[in-house]
């Protein structure tokens, strides 16, 4: 399999899938372009030989799968997820079409894991786990008509990545060390303790500010740097009211 350079820092995750066969049919497709680190999240029912079945010479990758009580957990180490999803939400994340995503995911894959996230096949991705990506991607379809296959849409990820991989196999490392989604959730948990603590974020009445706030940091893509400073500012806070 040939998954050299940025390719193999790119992991397709599949969370709640409902049908085996398309978890084989996924496999094949990331195979066909190189890929080869899958990650399911609380899959219905796997493994199984329909699995087996529809991945056709790509049961390494089937072999090599990790399964995932939760996406926070299938996504650890990655620097950058991007979301598949056609659907129109509030307080969305950038929006961005399949090749201009996959050009982001080389440009971080070649240094860091970064990995592209694909919801259940009715229901697609909740508001929770998409909102732990920095971008969303969407596949221009018919828009009378945009629902895609499970496989297809991981299909056309792969291509596109493949397709792009020339010139992103040639960007630099980045300068600065970005910071993992962990690290970035850490940040959200204590920027929420700290305003709730201040008076400034009142949990009975929300309002959008977690979500407005997650939003401005997923158009950021803060450093580990800069996730540093923003928390050592906030247990500064923390002491002034103890």
């Amino acid at each position: 399999m040939n998954n050299s350079g940025p390719l193999k820092n790119i992991r397709v995750v599949l969370t709640r899938p409902s049908h085996p066969g398309n978890v084989g049919a996924a496999a094949r497709a990331m195979k066909t372009m190189g890929l080869s680190t899958l990650a399911l999240v609380n899959p219905r029912r796997f493994p199984h030989p329909d699995a087996d079945a529809r991945a056709s010479g790509a049961l390494d990758v089937l072999r090599h799968a990790r399964v995932y009580d939760s996406l926070a957990a299938a996504l650890g180490g990655c620097v950058l997820a991007v979301a598949t999803s056609s659907r129109q939400r509030e307080l969305r994340h950038e929006l961005m079409t399949v090749r201009d995503a996959a050009r982001e995911l080389l440009a971080q894959a070649a240094s860091h894991p970064v990995a592209i996230v694909f919801g259940n096949e009715t229901s697609g991705l909740s508001g929770e786990e998409a909102s732990l990506c920095q971008l969303w991607a969407c596949i221009p379809a018919n828009p009378e008509y945009a629902s895609l296959n499970l496989a297809a849409a991981v299909q056309i990820f792969a291509y596109e990545l493949r397709m792009t991989l020339p010139a992103g196999s040639r960007r630099q490392a980045p300068e600065f060390e970005p910071a993992t989604i962990e690290q970035v959730e850490e940040m959200y948990r204590h920027f929420e303790q700290t305003m709730t603590h201040a008076g400034f974020h009142d949990p009975a009445n929300p309002r959008r500010l977690l979500p407005r706030l997650r939003r401005l940091f997923a158009r950021a893509r803060p450093e580990a740097e800069e996730v540093n400073i923003l928390r050592g500012f906030l247990k500064a806070v923390d002491k002034l009211r103890r």
